[in-house]
C-alpha cells in the first residue's frame, strides 16, 4: 500500500513538472514571438522613417535648385523688361520673382528640424529681400518707361555683392543637404539590413516553434514509455534504498568511533598543552626565583655584615660603626627596591605622577648612576631640554634609567662609555620629550632584540638576573602616557629612548621641593597623641619606638578590634587622640574597616595608613581621602607624613566635644 501510494504521488510529480514546462515553455515562445514582433516593427519603422528622411533631402536639393532657376529666369526676364518695356516682360518677372518665394518658403519648412539648414535658409531670405527690393526698383521705373534709369538700376543691380551671396547660399545648401543624403543613404542601407535579419530571425522562429512542437509530441510519447519503465524501476530503487539506508547506518557508527577517538585525542592533547604550560611557567618561575635569590643574598649579605660590623665597633670605633650601618640601610633600601620594582612590573604598585624637570631630575641622580656603573665607563650627560618637565612618577624614572643604567654596564663589560641625552622629539603629533640611553657595548642580535621587554627573558648567566629591568622600563613608559624605543647593532652599541609626554603648560610646576631629610623633633605644645595599630608585635614595637623618636606621645594596640575601647577611654579622660596610625591588612578586621567603624563615632579623627602591600594603594575607595605610608619607611617620611595627617587634626574644642 505504502509503495502504490508512493507510485501515486511520484507520478503526480512528473505530471505537474511537465505541465509546468510546458508553461515555461510556452511563455518563453510568446515573449520570444512578441519580442521579435517588436523588433521587426522597430526595424520597419526605421527603414521607413529612413526613406522619409531620403526623400526630404531630394526635396531640398529640388526646391533649392528650382528656387536658383526661378530666381535666374526673374531677373533675365527683369533685363528684357527694362531694354524693351514690353508688360509681358514685367509680367514673367513678377512671376518668376513669386515662384522662387514660394520655393523659399518651402525651403524653409522642410529645413526646420536641422538647425544648421534653417540658418542658411534664414540668411537667403534675407538677401533675396534686399534682391528683390533692388530689383523691384529697376522693375518700377521700367514700368513708367523710364528707360534709361530702369537699365542703369538694373545694371547696379547685376553688380552687387548680394547676387554673389545668393549663389553661395544656395551652393552650401545643397553641399550640405549632398551630405546629409549620403549620411541617410548609409542609415537606410543599415535599417534594410536590420530589417532582413529581423525577417529571418522571425523565419527561424517558425522553424523553431515547428521543431519543438514536433519535440513536445516526442516528449509526450517517450514519457509514456518512460512511465512504464518506472514502475519497473520502482522496486530496484526500494532495494536499494535498503541497502544504502544499512551502509549508512554502519558508516554512522564508524563515524561515532573515529569521533571518539578523536575526543579522546582532543582531551589527551590539552592535558599535554596544560602540562607544558605549567612547565614552561614553573621555568619562569625559577628563573624569576633565582634572580631575586641572587639579589636578595646580595642585599642582605650587605646588611647582615654591616649590622654585625657595626655591633663590633659600636663601642670601640662608632665612626666606623656608623660607616657599616649606612651600608647595612642602603642594603636594606635596595632590597625594598627591587620589591617595589616587582610590584611595579606586576602593576600592583601604582604610579605617583608628579610634574618633574627631567634634565634637573637625572643631574641630580647622575652620581648614583656613576657609582652603578664604576670608573671605568665614561659617563656624559647630553642635555638638551633644560625647560621640558613631565608629569611621572620620579622614582619609577629614575629606577628605570638606573636599570638602563645597569644593562649598558653590563653590556659593555665594565668599561666603555654612556650618554644620557634629552632632546625634544619633534618627530612625534604630541610634544614629547626624548630620553635616550647610550652605549658603546656588545650589541644585541635581532632575535634578542625581539625578545627584549619579554618578563623573566635575560642574557645574563643563572642567578644573575632577574629579567624585570626592561619590562618594568617598558612598563614605566606605558604608566606615563609614553612608550619606549630601542635600536641596537651587534659590535657597536644600543640606544634606549624613552618617549616621554611634555607637560602642558597649564600645569604648574611644583618647584617647593621634597622636605629636607633631617627630622626635626617638635616641641611639646606640638607633640601629637597617637594610636598605633599593627598585629605584628615586632612592628609594632619598631613603629611605637619611631613615633616616640620623633617626640609623639605613641599609645600601642595589637590588636584592631581593641582599638575603639582605647579611643573611648583617651576622650573619656578628656585628652583623646590626635592621630590614629593603623596597618592595612589585619586579622579579624582590616585598616579602613577598623577606621569605618571608628568614623561613626568620631568622624573628626586624622587617620594615617601603613601598608607594606602595594595592592592596596590602589584601592581609593577604601582609604577615603586619608594618606598612606609605604613599608619600609625611614624616620624622615613617618615624621612627613604624620605632619600632612596631624595638620587636619581638630582643634582642642572639637576634641572636648566629642
Amino acid at each position: 500500500m505504502f509503495e502504490r501510494d508512493f507510485d501515486i504521488e511520484t507520478e503526480s510529480r512528473r505530471e505537474r513538472v511537465r505541465f509546468w514546462l510546458t508553461i515555461g515553455v510556452a511563455t518563453i515562445l510568446v515573449g520570444v514571438v512578441a519580442a521579435l514582433v517588436l523588433l521587426l516593427s522597430r526595424a520597419n519603422d526605421n527603414y521607413e522613417r529612413s526613406l522619409g528622411w531620403q526623400t526630404q533631402s531630394m526635396e531640398v536639393i529640388s526646391q533649392t535648385r528650382s528656387l536658383d532657376a526661378s530666381l535666374a529666369r526673374a531677373e533675365a526676364a527683369l533685363g528684357r523688361f527694362a531694354v524693351g518695356l514690353q508688360k509681358e516682360d514685367g509680367r514673367v518677372f513678377e512671376q518668376q520673382w513669386g515662384r522662387a518665394r514660394q520655393y523659399r518658403v518651402q525651403l524653409q519648412r522642410n529645413v526646420r528640424d536641422n538647425p544648421a539648414q534653417a540658418k542658411l535658409v534664414a540668411e537667403l531670405t534675407h538677401e533675396m529681400d534686399r534682391r528683390g527690393a533692388q530689383l523691384g526698383d529697376a522693375a518700377l521705373s521700367a514700368n513708367y518707361r523710364q528707360t534709361v534709369a530702369a537699365i542703369s538700376k538694373y545694371h547696379a543691380a547685376g553688380h552687387d555683392q548680394g547676387l554673389g551671396k545668393i549663389d553661395k547660399l544656395l551652393t552650401r545648401i545643397i553641399d550640405n543637404e549632398r551630405t546629409l543624403l549620403r549620411e541617410r543613404n548609409r542609415l537606410a542601407a543599415a535599417d534594410r539590413a536590420s530589417l532582413n535579419q529581423a525577417m529571418l530571425l522571425f523565419s527561424l522562429l517558425g522553424a523553431g516553434a515547428a521543431v519543438i512542437a514536433i519535440g513536445a509530441t516526442f516528449s509526450l510519447v517517450r514519457a509514456e514509455a518512460e512511465r512504464r519503465l518506472a514502475r519497473r524501476e520502482q522496486l530496484v530503487e526500494s532495494d536499494r534504498a535498503m541497502q544504502l539506508e544499512a551502509a549508512v547506518e554502519a558508516r554512522t557508527a564508524e563515524l561515532e568511533q573515529a569521533n571518539t577517538a578523536l575526543r579522546s585525542e582532543m582531551s589527551e592533547r590539552l592535558s599535554a598543552e596544560e602540562q607544558l604550560r605549567q612547565a614552561q611557567k614553573m621555568e619562569a618561575v625559577g628563573q624569576l626565583t633565582g634572580g631575586i635569590a641572587h639579589d636578595f643574598n646580595n642585599m642582605l649579605a650587605v646588611v647582615v655584615g654591616g649590622l654585625e660590623l657595626a655591633q663590633r665597633w659600636l663601642s670601640e670605633a662608632p665612626d666606623k660603626a656608623q660607616r657599616h650601618l649606612a651600608n647595612a640601610l642602603d642594603g636594606a633600601n635596595r632590597a625594598a627596591d627591587l620589591t617595589r620594582r616587582l610590584l611595579t612590573f606586576a602593576r600592583s604598585e601604582p604610579a605617583r605622577p608628579e610634574i618633574t624637570v627631567v634634565d634637573e631630575c637625572i643631574a641630580s641622580f647622575a652620581e648614583l648612576v656613576e657609582r652603578t656603573i664604576g670608573d671605568r665607563i665614561a659617563l656624559t650627560l647630553d642635555l638638551q631640554a633644560p625647560d621640558l618637565a613631565c608629569r611621572l612618577d620620579r622614582r619609577q624614572f629614575e629606577n628605570a634609567l638606573l636599570n638602563l643604567a645597569v644593562n649598558a654596564r653590563d653590556a659593555m663589560d665594565g668599561h666603555g662609555s654612556l650618554t644620557i641625552r634629552t632632546l625634544r622629539d619633534e618627530e612625534e603629533e604630541t610634544a614629547a620629550l626624548a630620553v635616550q640611553v647610550i652605549d658603546t657595548g656588545c650589541g644585541m642580535s635581532p632575535e634578542v632584540l625581539e625578545r627584549v621587554f619579554d618578563p623573566f627573558y635575560t642574557t645574563k648567566p643563572a642567578g644573575q638576573g632577574t629579567g624585570l629591568g626592561m619590562s618594568q622600563v617598558f612598563a614605566f613608559c606605558r604608566q606615563s602616557g609614553g612608550e619606549v624605543q630601542i635600536s641596537s647593532t651587534e659590535g657597536e652599541g644600543t640606544s634606549v629612548a624613552m618617549l616621554l609626554p611634555v607637560a602642558r603648560a597649564e600645569e604648574a610646576v611644583d618647584t617647593d621641593g621634597d622636605p629636607g631629610e633631617g627630622v626635626a623633633h617638635p616641641t611639646l605644645a606640638d607633640a601629637l597623641s597617637i594610636l598605633v595599630v599593627e598585629d605584628d608585635q615586632r612592628v609594632l614595637a619598631a613603629t611605637v619606638d619611631a613615633v616616640a623618636e620623633l617626640g609623639h606621645r605613641p599609645v600601642a594596640c595589637g590588636n584592631p578590634l581593641e582599638a575603639e575601647a582605647l579611643v573611648e577611654g583617651q576622650f573619656a579622660a578628656g585628652s583623646g587622640f590626635d592621630l590614629i596610625l593603623s596597618d592595612v591588612l589585619m586579622p579579624e578586621l582590616t585598616g579602613p574597616e577598623m577606621v569605618a567603624q571608628l568614623k561613626q563615632r568620631w568622624p573628626e579623627l586624622s587617620v594615617l595608613f601603613v601598608t607594606g602591600y602595594a595592592g592596596d594603594a590602589s584601592e581609593d575607595a577604601a582609604f577615603g581621602d586619608h594618606d598612606v605610608l609605604r613599608k619600609p619607611f625611614t624616620l624622615s617620611a613617618l615624621d612627613q607624613a604624620i605632619r600632612r595627617s596631624g595638620d587636619t587634626r581638630p582643634g582642642d574644642g572639637q576634641r572636648l566635644a566629642s
